[in-house]
């Protein structure tokens, strides 16, 4: 895409080129409201260079809904592979003309007198507002015990993970048990490596029950539209670590038991590294135990919506697990078990120092409600549990941006009217 010439004074600055900050300049479009995108990397640089090559999404593709651009392939219930992902990213892009310039970082956002200072790569320009559109994983987030690794281990984060065969021959200890763990340790697994997943808190989900998808089932409840205000967790509900499953090869569970059944090691929480050897917690057995009895609370729910609704469907089975580890071992010697490389799936840390104002809270987290901050003409957008859970997805993404442009035109209105010396109480009635 060419990128228009960069102006001095942009009515909206947008920071971030990824489906969130498009799904913004679409809306802002529709109202003609003049913006531009700064995007440091190319469209769809996340999916495109920070995904494996067998991923592919949890959700199935009727769930991307970006604005006015719905998937519109073949296999609505399917989950698009990363290459396809970057392509609707890209071809949304192109279908809503956005104004981008790409490879272009932002390296502050300041505000003088009236007017945000945006300071990029390619000169810096003022703007009446700024949407920031950069999600909430920044940086790779590693333990600091991982500087105690032994120097020939291989150590990388989930994000540079691309295959097995790119990784030196021998076992690999996977720590984390979120989405991305419990699918690298799948993808390694089916490739005939011998794995060692540390196994966190993460829940999981069924994929099918009932005969349905369980996002079909949980999209029927609203599940996806529950605002945060309204979930039993609260606010605490964003930094709850999503529920694994996944949608390769048509979609299926990820059931750790049956993985260990057929060989992976499966450990506790990582406590210390002492020398050549990993330190576990005592912890795997309730991890394990927890992760079901969320994955049969879904369940259950599914089965009150379905009596409640009349519903004819098959019948339902909650999960039974048929494995308990026999002998909790509570230590890995790296070089008795041949460990050639350590994957740390151990999430992202946020960084928003780029803006230079007193955006964040005390945990560095922005202070918000439903992405609008108390900074006035400041914005969030695509960040997990926003507003609602399908928030940070392609379904509900859409949805957070046109409230936010709506609320970007309403200030331009008061703020018109003010100049003009309007009776503001007068125009309100």
């Amino acid at each position: 895409m060419t990128a228009p010439a960069l102006q001095a004074h942009y009515d909206v600055v947008v920071v971030g080129g990824g489906q969130a900050g498009l799904s913004v300049s679409a809306h802002l479009g529709e109202r003609g409201i003049g913006h531009v995108i700064f995007e440091k990397n190319r469209i769809g640089h996340a999916w495109r260079s920070e995904r494996w090559d067998a991923f592919c999404l949890v959700t199935p593709n009727w769930q991307c809904q970006l604005p006015s651009f719905p998937y519109a392939g073949p296999d609505p219930k399917g989950f698009m592979p990363r290459d396809a992902i970057v392509a609707y990213v890209e071809d949304f892009a192109a279908h809503i003309g956005a104004p981008v310039h790409q490879n272009v970082g932002v390296s502050r956002v300041g505000r003088e007198g009236g007017r945000f200072t945006v300071e990029t790569e390619a000169g810096t320009v003022t703007a009446d507002a700024v949407v920031m559109a950069i999600s909430a994983y920044h940086k790779p987030n590693a333990p600091t015990m991982a500087k105690h690794l032994p120097s020939g281990i291989v150590q990388i984060h989930s994000s540079a993970y691309k295959n097995p065969d790119a990784l030196p021959a021998g076992a690999v200890v996977v720590v984390g048990s979120g989405q991305s763990g419990c699918q690298i340790a799948e993808d390694l697994h089916l490739a005939g490596r011998q794995v060692h997943l540390v196994v966190g808190s993460a829940p999981r989900c069924p994929r099918v029950y009932r005969g349905r998808d369980a996002v079909e089932w949980l999209s029927d409840l609203g599940q996806y539209d529950m605002p945060v205000d309204r979930h039993p967790k609260g606010e605490a509900v964003r930094r709850q670590a999503n529920h694994y499953l996944t949608g390769r090869d048509g979609g299926r569970d990820i059931d750790l038991r049956r993985f260990a059944q057929e060989g992976m090691r499966l450990h506790g929480r990582l406590t210390a590294i002492e020398g050549t050897t990993l330190r576990f917690g005592d912890d795997l057995v309730t991890n394990l135990d927890n992760a079901d009895r969320v994955y049969n609370g879904i369940c259950a729910l599914i089965d009150k919506h379905i009596a409640d609704s009349g519903i004819d469907a098959p019948s339902g089975q909650p999960y039974a697990a048929d494995w308990q580890p026999d002998a909790l071992s509570d230590a890995l010697d790296l070089a008795g078990a041949a460990v050639s490389t350590v994957i740390w799936a151990t999430g992202f840390r946020s960084d928003w120092s780029l803006v230079d104002l007193p955006l964040c809270d005390e945990g560095g987290y922005p202070r918000h409600s439903r992405g609008v901050t108390p900074i006035d003409g400041l914005y969030v957008v695509g960040m997990p549990w926003l507003h609602t859970w399908g928030s940070g997805r392609f379904l509900n993404v859409g949805r957070d941006a046109a409230y936010i442009a709506a609320r970007i035109a309403e200030r331009r209105t008061i703020t018109a009217a003010t100049r003009s010396g309007v009776d503001l109480a007068r125009l309100a009635s």
